[in-house]
């Protein structure tokens, strides 16, 4: 040991325990957490200071990177170079900043997480909204420090005019804590801040009127807004992000098309995760993945399987990838130098608090600039009142020290008056420049008078606040980014769509649309009709009913399950474009086909549920009535309907007030007429009783009418294109399970019956055969006629063609109420009878 030294005996858990705690405040206060007032780290604040003091602004040119690293490294931020030029390249990447501080020339990196080049490559310099973070920093208005071997001093926050931490966030791990703040939109904030400054009593519910939710840089969706509201009210909160997709038919095949992905996500990578979950069979019916983005923009495809439904492909992806993801908000920032945990008021609150602060100082700082050059003044004007006596005072003096001197005494001046009148020159002695100081000296004057009024008075300096703030949002406020989806939440889309009337079409093979019901003419009985729809090879069109937007739809398959959609969500074509197939808008299996479709009212009114039935029908004459309210909680993958016997399949399916009367029509032209009452209600799952006992083997039932007044009338129509209206009367009412009467007389001219109908004279039809011919005609102009006869030519059939459809319209001249609502078949709400066709072809 050397002379004079000597050992202290310490206790290594105490020296552990205090060594540990300075380390960790050291981490938590000059590293990892945001300041509440500037919402910068010491890094990115010192950054920009370094960039000011070498006079890198916006409007100048780039300058090498390392030039600007080694300024912040020399004089402020004693670490490594890379922790410099990391935190400088973030700050100009427009997918990692929503308000980007640094305007970089070069490679800055990509979504991709490819690296930036190395910065003796790269220049950069400040960006405009950055100048405002530093403008006043020069008028006192901030505390300085010592820098890190005390020769230097920087400042301990900037003066920011914008609130950066909401704008831009901020993430980073401390020690014993981390934080996780969210960016915002900057135009959101400062409506924000404003209801804040005019109204310090506004709540937070108040506030999430102005800022709706946090902005991503990478825009994409906000998923639901429970972990918004939480994050705003607490400073804690989940907010499930989602990329934006849509769906697209690319060179024939079905693709799922995502334009922007959550905040955070490695665009390679999750391509990359994705295709291995597909090779390894976790994800079905992808079949590529290919990465168009470019300059102009993100565009990922994926490429469906030819059977795969894109509804179930994007949730699973959702489900199984990064498409979906979660931002854990954890507003943690420094206050006075403490960490704590912030809610949206509290941000606000001391970001005006702050602004408050550096407008006092800035103009205590004015006024002592002003009141030192009016002190000049007064000097100066007193001089030029008595200027030959100044110089013969100044003539006089040995020199200047002296001169000084004698001026203060003979005049009464302070040193720094003398002194100035002293330094005067000799041009300052013409008439005009001394108008000129009284009239800098007046103006002056007004000046200090405005400035100790703003010093007086906290409504002008709220004022100022508020002022400077709605200038920034002028210059860089701008449109949100992610969109909001309040998962059923406050914002409905049925108020954006009208609810005017519609024809719903869906094809043989399972391609619907929904098209203006304007869009239809009405032609003449026994007319040849007009296209109605461009359908694939060997397709025709199998069913056809009216609606409205607004209703829901009820889709009935023939295995017996129900899905759920509304009208309004069905895809909007043409009169003569294919439709989307239905397989990719409800999830339905393979080979599971939609058979009957029901459009109800709202499925939320109780009253409505409780009082309404659903009727099924199925091939072999089973029949089934179940409440409406067992179908009001639809789920994605459907609910079972009716359990379905082998070798049957569900036909029909009809809503019912409970007091209608049923009518089921059989192949061989027979129909039987029952009470409804005569079928009990049952559960979902039941299989139901018999409702007609068919003839044969080959016959079977082709469709069923629900009747709930006895002035309808019934149609039937033949392959042939036969059809004829004959009286309810004529069919008695019997016990349901008989053999039934004879509706039409079935023969080789007129062909099967295919469609049985309850119609009205203000009913119109349309029918519309196989190769895809409609005509639309009045029921009025139909006859009434007895049962049992062949009845009268509805449409002209060509010998390889038949009747693929019949449904009923009504008359558009009668079609609306006085107030403009539609005019229902009856009183179950539906304006709308949908089809059936069964041909010996289809077995």
């Amino acid at each position: 040991m050397a002379e004079g030294e000597k050992l202290i005996p310490i206790n290594i858990e105490d020296e552990m325990k205090s060594a540990y705690i300075d380390y960790s405040m050291s981490v938590i206060v000059s590293r990892a957490l945001p300041d509440v007032r500037d919402g910068m780290k010491p890094v990115h604040r010192r950054v920009l200071y370094g960039m000011h003091e070498l006079g890198i602004r916006a409007t100048g040119s780039h300058k090498k990177s390392a030039r600007i690293v080694g300024e912040v490294l020399g004089k402020y931020h004693p670490h490594g170079d890379t922790s410099v030029y990391d935190a400088m390249v973030r700050m100009a990447q427009e997918w990692s900043l929503r308000y980007l501080l640094v305007d970089g020339q070069g490679n800055f990196g990509s979504i991709d997480g490819d690296s930036p080049a190395a910065m003796r490559y790269t220049e950069a310099r400040m960006q405009k909204i950055s100048e405002e973070m530093l403008a006043d920093i020069d008028k006192d208005t901030v505390d300085h420090q010592l820098n890190f071997d005390d020769t230097l001093k920087e400042p301990t926050v900037l003066p920011t005019r914008v609130p950066g931490l909401l704008i831009n966030g901020a993430s980073g791990i401390a020690v014993g804590m981390a934080t996780n703040m969210p960016p915002h939109n900057l135009t959101e904030v400062i409506n924000g801040t404003v209801a804040y400054i005019e109204d310090n009593d506004i709540d937070i519910d108040g506030l999430m009127q102005h800022i709706k939710a946090p902005d991503f840089p990478t825009g994409g969706v906000i998923y639901g807004y429970d972990g918004v509201k939480d994050a705003f009210h607490t400073g804690r909160g989940r907010v499930v992000m989602r990329a934006k997709a849509r769906f697209e038919e690319v060179q024939g095949r079905e693709c799922i098309i995502v334009t922007e992905i959550p905040y955070q996500v490695n665009k390679a990578d999750m391509i990359k995760k994705t295709a291995d979950l597909v090779n390894d069979k976790k994800i079905e019916g992808i079949s590529n993945i290919r990465d168009e983005s470019d300059r102009k923009g993100m565009r990922i495809v994926y490429i469906l399987k030819r059977d795969a439904i894109p509804n179930i492909v994007l949730n699973t992806l959702f489900k199984y990838t990064a498409l979906q993801s979660s931002f854990s908000v954890n507003n943690i920032a420094l206050v006075k130098g403490r960490p704590q945990m912030l809610n949206l008021k509290q941000l606000i609150h001391y970001f005006v608090e702050h602004r408050h602060e550096v407008v006092v100082r800035r103009t205590e700082y004015l006024l002592r600039k002003a009141e030192e050059r009016a002190h000049i003044l007064e000097g100066l004007i007193i001089a030029s009142d008595n200027i030959d006596e100044v110089i013969r005072l100044i003539r006089a003096s040995a020199n200047a020290d002296e001169a000084r001197e004698v001026l203060m005494k003979t005049f009464e001046l302070s040193e720094i008056q003398a002194k100035a009148i002293v330094e005067m020159r000799l041009r300052q002695l013409t008439g005009l420049e001394q108008d000129k100081l009284r009239s800098e000296y007046e103006e002056l004057m007004k000046t200090i008078e405005d400035y100790k009024d703003i010093l007086a008075k906290k409504e002008r300096r709220m004022a100022i606040i508020k002022e400077e703030l709605l200038e920034i949002q002028s210059k860089y406020g701008d449109e949100r980014r992610s969109i909001i989806e309040y998962a059923g939440g406050d914002v409905s889309i049925t108020d954006l769509i009208p609810d005017e009337k519609v024809v719903i079409t869906i094809s043989h093979a399972g391609y619907i649309k929904r098209t203006s019901l304007t869009e239809y003419k009405k032609q003449n009985r026994g007319g040849v009709g007009q296209k109605a729809s461009a359908t694939r090879n060997e397709d025709f069109l199998e069913y056809l009913f009216v609606g409205t937007n607004h209703q829901y739809m009820l889709f009935f398959t023939q295995k017996g399950k129900c899905f759920w959609m509304r009208v309004f969500e069905i895809p909007e074509g043409s009169r003569t474009s294919k439709g989307r197939a239905i397989q990719n808008l409800i999830n339905i299996e393979p080979d599971d086909k939609v058979k009957a479709f029901i459009c109800t009212q709202d499925l939320k009114d109780e009253d409505y549920i409780n009082n309404h039935y659903v009727i099924m029908a199925t091939k072999k004459g089973q029949v089934k009535k179940t409440p409406l309210e067992q179908y009001s909680r639809p789920r994605t993958n459907g609910i079972n309907a009716i359990t379905i016997k082998e070798g049957d399949e569900l036909l029909e399916a009809k809503l019912t007030t409970g007091d209608s009367q049923v009518m089921l029509a059989v192949k061989s032209g027979k129909a039987i007429r029952f009470e409804e009452e005569k079928t009990r209600p049952m559960g979902r799952n039941a299989s139901g009783v018999r409702g007609i006992t068919l003839g044969h083997d080959k016959d079977e039932v082709i469709g069923m009418v629900a009747i709930n007044d006895s002035e309808s009338d019934i149609l039937v129509v033949s392959e042939g294109g036969y059809g004829k209206r004959s009286s309810i009367e004529d069919y008695r009412v019997t016990n349901r399970g008989g053999k039934g009467v004879k509706t039409i007389n079935v023969t080789e001219k007129t062909g099967n019956l295919v469609a049985i109908k309850n119609v009205t004279d203000n009913d119109g039809l349309m029918i519309i055969n196989k190769s895809g011919i409609a005509i639309r005609m009045a029921v009025e102009d139909l006859r009434v006629m007895g049962r049992a006869t062949q009845g009268v030519r509805l449409i002209k059939v060509k010998d390889d063609d038949s009747i693929a459809a019949v449904a009923k319209v009504m008359n558009e001249d009668d079609d609306v109420d006085e107030d403009g609502n539609p005019i229902t078949d009856s009183e179950n709400g539906t304006p709308l009878d949908n089809n059936e066709k069964q041909t010996e072809n289809k077995e």
